[in-house]
C-alpha cells in the first residue's frame, strides 16, 4: 500500500515538451487496480497539484482518505480508521525523468511509452498535451490505471491550506 501511494504521489511531477504541466491543476480521478487474479479495486476522488511539489489526493470511494506530499514527506489520513500515517520518502518516483524518456507510441497521437528503472509506463495526453491517463505495473505486479477528468489547469500557487491533509486531533498518529 505504501509503495502504491508513493507511486501515485510522485506520478504528477512531470516536465516534458510533449506533456503540459501547469503551475497548478485540479482534477477528478478514477484509479483502477487489477491484481494477477483479475480482482479489481476501483477508487475515485479528486487531486490537486501546486508549486511543482505539492500534491493532494482526496479519495472518496470506496473509502474516505487523503494523501498529501511535498515531495519529501507523505501523509496518509484514513478517515474511516481515524488514523494518520506519516512517512519520509526515501526513494522517490520521478515521473519527470520518465516523461523525458517517453517516446511516442508508433503512430498513435497523444500516447507515449517510457521505460524507467526496469518498468514500462504508458502515458496518454489530450489534444492540448495535458495528462489524462497513466498506466503501469506496480511493485506488486498489479496493473494500475489512473484516469484524470474535469482537468482545470491554472497559473500560480493554490492556497497552501487547500494542499494540506486535515484531520481531527483525536486521530491516532503513526510515524513510519
Amino acid at each position: 500500500m505504501r509503495q502504491l501511494l508513493l507511486i501515485l504521489t510522485m506520478s504528477i511531477y512531470a516536465f516534458s515538451a510533449s506533456i503540459t504541466l501547469p503551475e497548478n491543476f485540479q482534477a477528478k480521478f478514477t484509479q483502477k487496480i487489477t491484481n494477477s487474479k483479475k480482482k479489481v479495486i476501483n477508487y475515485s476522488g479528486k487531486v490537486s497539484f501546486s508549486d511543482k511539489v505539492l500534491l493532494k489526493w482526496e479519495y472518496v470511494k470506496p473509502t474516505k482518505k487523503e494523501v498529501c506530499t511535498n515531495g519529501h514527506d507523505l501523509r496518509v489520513v484514513d478517515h474511516d480508521l481515524e488514523q494518520v500515517s506519516n512517512y519520509r520518502i526515501n526513494k522517490g518516483f520521478d515521473l519527470s525523468k520518465i516523461l523525458k524518456k517517453a517516446k511516442p507510441y508508433k503512430d498513435r497521437k497523444h500516447v507515449y511509452i517510457a521505460k524507467y528503472e526496469g518498468k514500462n509506463y504508458t502515458i496518454q495526453t489530450d489534444a492540448k498535451g495535458r495528462l489524462i491517463r497513466v498506466a503501469y505495473f506496480d511493485d506488486l505486479e498489479n496493473t494500475v490505471l489512473i484516469i484524470f477528468t474535469k482537468m482545470k489547469y491554472g497559473k500560480g500557487k493554490l492556497k497552501a491550506s487547500t494542499m494540506k491533509c486535515n484531520y481531527p486531533k483525536s486521530y491516532d498518529i503513526i510515524n513510519g
